[in-house]
């Protein structure tokens, strides 16, 4: 019981951390699905706990590692990633909508 409530509680607060990051950086750079489109880079830097630097350093090692952590995700992983994901593409939906409902600032 515990952990279903645990996972509620972490899937909105990563619908919630997303929105908020998509939001801002769609007011900021004026592209509307630009967190969308970098939202996979960010799961991979959750899944693959090793250093950027070594994708450019140790390509094989660090492919490995990123492969083995998506292969080894438990869906409740999967659950609260997709919970950030829609958080994103949500962002992006509300910005496009205060758009084109004349809103300039976004």
């Amino acid at each position: 019981m515990t952990a279903v409530i645990q996972l509620i509680i972490s899937v909105v607060l990563f619908f919630v951390l997303f929105f908020g990051i998509a939001f801002i950086l769609n007011m900021l750079l004026k592209s509307t699905w630009i967190m969308t489109a970098l939202y996979p880079f960010v799961v991979f830097a959750i899944v693959d706990k090793i250093s950027t630097a070594d994708y450019i350093l140790k390509p094989s090692y660090a492919f490995h590692m990123l492969f083995t952590g998506l292969k080894n995700m438990m869906p409740a992983d999967i659950i609260m990633l997709s919970g950030g994901f829609i958080g994103a593409i949500t962002a992006g939906f509300v910005i496009k909508n205060l758009r084109k409902s004349g809103y300039t600032m976004f």
